[in-house]
């Protein structure tokens, strides 16, 4: 039986059509194929395989014991090298594969789960897998080939010449608090009333901090000096339902933290002063060609950007 492995998936199709219309002549007329060459092909077969495939009847061409095999292990393999070609054509184009992105809290939220989203309907076969973390780790993990790309800030210790660095965003933070906050409904909220309150920031260090400490230095105030470190939104959440805490936060994570759908009973102050937070970046290296499903998200990121 060696020669079934050396069976052209062609003949296999012309198995199944004899064994679909029932009749010789119209299996090769459809699959193009003259009928004394579909004779040869037929009787070949059956020799090499010791036995009939196909009886003659009133009806039309009936398959044998033999032959009902045979076509079962037909549509088998030509189903398998049908999914293979999906499965390769997939890859090749993108529709498939896996994709490893890290990213930092605020356009994890505001940028790759609509992208992510948008890609789920185009290409439903890739596979996402997304880490937060300071920049610091992920350009390490970069370096270390464990993301395809990035969205994250570029540490000033860091040698980017081997960097590949698109623009995204600018990021502004915004001051989360409870409903019932003091605070809550009043217009231009200075920073001294600001200081008044306990806060909740990420480490010394982080961008979002920064940028609070420096608006504080800026207006000729020290920067608050109640403050629970840590960068755990959980905690963060968990606070500010029990108390007057101040989270500050980027405007991509707060739209998500005040949506309705949390409901969290979470809100926003509106500050007089504007806290800028330092451009985050879609950072890939410069030597690595993407696959073609990164590359295929890569290009569903610009476009939510």
């Amino acid at each position: 039986m060696q020669f079934v492995r050396t069976l052209k998936p062609g003949y296999l199709e012309f198995l199944l059509k004899i064994h679909e219309v029932g009749q010789l002549q119209v299996a090769a007329r459809v699959l193009n194929m003259t009928q004394p060459a579909a004779s040869r092909i037929l009787k070949d077969i059956e020799e090499r395989c010791g036995t009939t495939l196909f009886k003659r009847t009133p009806k039309g061409m009936e398959a044998t014991p033999a032959g009902e095999i045979f076509i079962k292990h037909a549509r088998l393999v030509l189903a398998g090298l049908d999914n293979l070609e999906k499965e390769i054509f997939a890859l090749a184009t993108g529709v498939a594969g896996e994709v490893r992105i890290g990213s930092v809290t605020g356009p994890a939220m505001g940028v790759l789960i609509p992208a992510m989203k948008a890609l789920r309907d185009r290409a439903p076969g890739i596979s996402i897998s997304i880490d937060v973390a300071p920049s610091v780790d992920l350009v390490r993990g970069l370096d270390e080939g464990r993301f395809d790309f990035i969205m994250a800030r570029v540490p000033p210790t860091h040698d980017s010449r081997d960097l590949h660095v698109h623009p995204a965003r600018n990021e502004q933070v915004r001051l989360l608090v409870n409903d019932d906050h003091p605070l809550v409904g009043r217009s231009d909220v200075t920073l001294k009333e600001l200081s008044n309150y306990e806060w909740i920031m990420q480490e010394r260090g982080s961008p979002i901090r920064e940028a609070v400490e420096t608006t504080f230095y800026a207006a000729g105030l020290p920067p608050p000096a109640r403050v629970v470190n840590s960068s755990s939104l959980l905690v963060a959440l968990a606070l500010l339902t029990s108390s007057d805490m101040i989270a500050p936060l980027s405007e991509e994570v707060t739209a998500l933290m005040t949506s309705e759908g949390l409901g969290a009973r979470l809100t926003l102050i509106e500050a007089a002063d504007l806290m800028p937070v330092s451009p985050y970046f879609i950072i890939r290296e410069q030597t690595r060609d993407l696959t073609p499903a990164a590359s295929l998200f890569y290009k569903q990121i610009l476009a939510e950007l």
